[in-house]
């Protein structure tokens, strides 16, 4: 069974996609996104994606790059996955360690990695000198069975509730509200320099956001909160990114977003919504929870110095 290492090609993104769904089953993976983040990577970024294929098989990918939306340089991420059936053999070890050579030659000081949040995968990190820094709890919502809590009778005075297509002609909006609440995410490094170019063409150009159940709300014509939305065509539905902009924090507005996105979830046939949040943002974890999601696992954000081991 001879293990080949080898960049990543077009053809791979349905069984990357397929081992993404296998190895982390809370998060949502699609063949087109899978491309999308390759093909669209900016190169500031200097994205390498690898897979590693045995007896032909795509059995593990990595992606390693710098965090370029930050404004602290020389940060790089890192994070071999491996199918669940092939782990133990050396795989995830080949993909880090030529993550961490790619780091290393574009000008990064320190690898970052999440890891699941299980005993087997948190050795793998501590053997290969990899030092928690914070973890990330994901949760499920069962969105055919459970009662989602109802929507205002009327807004308050000014309150609008939109849809991500209703600006589909001018975005820049809704990515100042995204920057300015991204930067103020829990992390251990700060995605505070994110560009338009670059948000339109991660975010906003991605093929997994579903426009139609991304749900924005207006104060007086200004983007106020957000909650982003993708989908797989598979009855999954997964928040990728909720919050409000400062100055109009404290009055339930991202509450008010995710709960009408999750009813016109529910209305187009998705069965369950996924999402996640670090562990110390406490109020984003209760209003999840007050809609009736429940914990489906974890991760364990890890960083290295690059150097000797």
């Amino acid at each position: 069974m001879t293990l080949t290492l080898r960049d990543f090609r077009p053809s791979d993104a349905k069984p990357v996609a397929d081992l993404r769904r296998a190895a982390l089953r809370f998060l949502l993976a699609t063949p087109q996104g899978v491309a999308w983040q390759i093909a669209a990577a900016p190169p500031a970024k200097r994205l390498r994606s690898l897979v590693a294929v045995r007896d032909g098989r795509v059995i593990g990918q990595i992606n390693a790059s710098l965090l370029h939306d930050s404004s602290r340089p020389g940060q790089g991420m890192a994070t071999p996955l491996v199918h669940p059936d092939h782990r133990g053999h050396g795989a995830g070890s080949a993909l880090l360690a030529a993550g961490e050579e790619h780091l290393a030659a574009v000008g990064a000081v320190h690898a970052y990695a999440w890891t699941v949040d299980e005993p087997g995968s948190l050795a793998f990190a501590a053997r290969r000198g990899y030092r928690p820094t914070r973890r990330a709890d994901f949760l499920r919502l069962d969105l055919t069975h459970t009662a989602l809590p109802p929507l205002p009778a009327a807004l308050p005075p000014g309150v609008r509730l939109c849809t991500g297509a209703d600006f589909g002609a001018d975005p820049r909006p809704l990515y100042e509200a995204d920057a300015e609440a991204s930067a103020d995410e829990p992390a251990d490094v700060a995605a505070d320099a994110v560009t338009y170019p670059d948000w339109l063409r991660t975010t906003w150009e991605n093929p997994d956001l579903d426009l139609g159940l991304t749900t924005v709300v207006t104060v007086d014509g200004e983007v106020a909160a957000y909650t982003l939305a993708a989908t797989d065509g598979l009855g999954r539905y997964l928040t990728t990114m909720t919050g409000c902009r400062r100055a109009f924090r404290g009055r339930g507005l991202a509450k008010l977003a995710k709960t009408d996105a999750l009813h016109h979830a529910r209305d187009a046939g998705c069965t369950e919504a996924f999402t996640g949040n670090d562990t110390t943002n406490a109020p984003m974890l209760a209003v999840n929870r007050g809609f009736g999601y429940r914990g489906c696992g974890g991760e364990v954000r890890h960083v290295r110095d690059l150097g000797p081991k």
